[in-house]
């Protein structure tokens, strides 16, 4: 009997139209898997069964009657606790916020997804005020791997993709101001996409600005793009809001990459690897040249941009605690106040040198992009390690930026960047990820590469195999 809390998105959908099953018996199983699995994970912070179901037996009904509102109609969907949604509280991971409402908004990405007819199942945790690249936080506690409960899941949309990856739903919604669906994608095995800034847009504006981007979390890059096809689009409460697109997302998903000249670049000049991260990324990279695309391996001669990215985030954290008083340093996590406190005393021209490297990044990619279609690099150097630390052992420096040297220098170019499964390590038995980069506006182009390489690399993926019910 099909494990229906296995099926991607498309295939419930198929399922649906089908009438091998419903929206309701796709939303049990998923509250089943909740029930089964979030104990030792902790990908959720509220799981509403009641308004899950009630969701479900609206969609099943319009299945029945030939009305479906649109492409995601019936599928069981979280939330990351960031994204504002109409009746549950939105507590960011922090203490400071208060439960008690009204809460009478949708996000941009929440509400499109509540006019397609998806199925809410709940929020997924998220560190405080998604600051850092694992998810623990003092209001919810720790969100752990579904591949291996004592690692980390990554952050900050760790809940999302532990909830995706341990089939608790085919899809969330999560946010990326440094790498923060690509993380947890690269630790957990499952899809997520980083689209150009303002693809999807975002209310109320994240404090952390123009680094900020929403995006899907998946297992399958078809499900990504079908996913970004519903969140995608103009809302005018966000002034940086991109125009709604006339194509959809997976145009041309399935156009493979023959001729596409790919740059492969296994550490950005910068980086260092784990020897397991890098032999299968180096094997992943062969599966492209199979493929038909023009791989040379070169690096863009960028420069880490670290500390401008420090002045951004850290003056932009602590725009956040504005709000909550004087007191509100004493009360959040010690390592956010500690950032905050070193960058306290930032000036306008230190935030202005800040914005004048990632223009100087972004004229640097812009002109490598004129000769590279995409490029390729891991996702993270390692893959999931201990929960009881904050940083991996052997890594310099005590902040999440010091062992995530791939992902936030895309947020301060605004490209799209997706991460996909690449394999599992022979040392730890964890995934590892492979990213795909490219132009400014190009997501469909980084779809059909990342598409390509799922395809050809064998799928479904392997995933972790969810514990016998008692």
């Amino acid at each position: 009997m099909t494990d229906l809390a296995e099926l991607t998105a498309v295939e419930l959908l198929e399922g649906y139209s089908e009438g091998s099953f419903t929206p309701v018996d796709a939303t049990e199983a998923a509250l089943d898997r909740i029930e089964q699995r979030d104990g030792d994970l902790n990908a959720f912070v509220l799981v509403d069964r009641k308004v899950a179901l009630s969701m479900a037996e609206e969609s099943a009904k319009r299945w029945k009657n030939g009305e479906t509102l649109g492409p995601g109609d019936g599928v069981p969907t979280s939330i990351k606790d960031l994204l504002l949604t109409k009746d549950w509280p939105t507590l960011r991971g922090s203490k400071l916020i208060e439960e008690t409402g009204p809460w009478p908004d949708d996000a941009p990405a929440v509400a499109r997804l509540r006019e397609t007819g998806a199925v809410f199942l709940g929020k997924t945790t998220t560190p405080e005020f998604a600051w850092k690249g694992v998810t623990d936080c003092l209001r919810h506690g720790e969100t752990t791997n579904p591949w291996n409960s004592s690692r980390h899941a990554g952050g900050s949309s760790g809940g999302a993709a532990a909830a995706v990856g341990s089939g608790m739903g085919p899809w969330s919604v999560g946010t990326d101001g440094g790498g923060s669906v690509r993380i947890p994608a690269s630790f957990t095995g499952t899809v997520a996409l980083k689209p150009t800034y303002g693809t999807v847009p975002l209310y109320p504006s994240s404090p952390f600005g123009t680094l900020a981007h929403g995006g899907p979390m998946t297992r399958t890059v078809k499900d990504t793009a079908l996913l970004l096809d519903i969140i995608a689009g103009f809302d005018s409460r966000d002034w940086s809001a991109l125009p709604t697109q006339t194509r959809s997302f997976t145009e041309g998903i399935e156009d493979g990459i023959e001729g596409l000249r790919i740059a492969y670049s296994p550490n950005l000049g910068f980086g260092k690897n784990d020897p397991e991260v890098q032999r299968l990324v180096d094997e992943a990279v062969k599966v492209l040249e199979d493929q038909g695309a023009i791989v040379e391996q070169v690096d863009p001669q960028i420069s880490d941009p670290i500390e401008a990215f420090h002045v951004l985030w850290f003056t932009g954290a602590a725009k956040v605690l504005e709000a909550y008083g004087d007191n509100a340093l004493e009360n959040i996590d010690p390592g956010l106040r500690k950032g905050i406190e070193k960058y306290q005393d930032a000036s306008a021209l230190d935030y202005l040198s800040a914005n004048a490297v990632r223009m100087d990044m972004g004229l640097i990619m812009g002109a490598f992009h004129e000769k590279y279609d995409l490029l390729v690099t891991p996702t993270m150097p390692i893959t999931a390690f201990d929960c009881k630390r904050q940083v991996p052992e052997g890594w310099d420096g005590d902040i999440w930026t010091s062992w995530t040297p791939y992902t936030y220098p895309f947020n301060m170019t605004q490209q799209p960047a997706a991460s996909v499964p690449c394999g599992v390590s022979k040392t730890d038995g964890l995934p590892v990820g492979l990213q795909f980069v490219g132009a400014r506006t190009q997501d469909r182009l980084v779809l059909r590469g990342a598409r390509a390489y799922e395809k050809a690399s064998g799928e479904p993926f392997a995933r972790p195999v969810p514990p016998k019910s008692a």
